[in-house]
């Protein structure tokens, strides 16, 4: 896998395209799939999304979401179809055209 950043590309009007499943979307306004610019961004990180995440478009508890600088534990994260375990988690380069999914698993009963 080439992790290598087109600075052209980024700058470019390039998005990438963030979804949310199993009840995450709730903490974002009932919105189920969001696109995000990387032009004249600062998101180079999946790291630094999950801040501007937190920052621009989540509605609801940080916390439910969020534990200290990750996902909490509870929420699957899959990058184009991929476990993000198998991709370098919050290390993960995010590329122009990149799907990145986060699925609830946490249900009350």
């Amino acid at each position: 896998m080439d992790d290598s950043i087109d600075e052209e590309v980024i700058s470019g009007g390039s998005t990438i395209t963030v979804e949310f499943s199993g009840g995450a979307e709730t903490l974002f306004g009932g919105v189920k799939e969001h696109i995000v610019p990387l032009d004249g961004s600062k998101i180079v990180l999946l790291e630094e999304m999950l801040r501007w995440l937190r920052d621009n478009l989540l509605t609801g508890d940080a916390n439910l979401f969020l534990q200290e600088n990750t996902v909490r534990p509870g929420i699957l994260v899959m990058i184009n179809d991929t476990d993000w375990d198998l991709m370098g988690e919050t290390e993960y380069i995010l590329q122009p055209g990149d799907h990145v999914l986060f699925i609830s698993t946490l249900h009350g009963g």
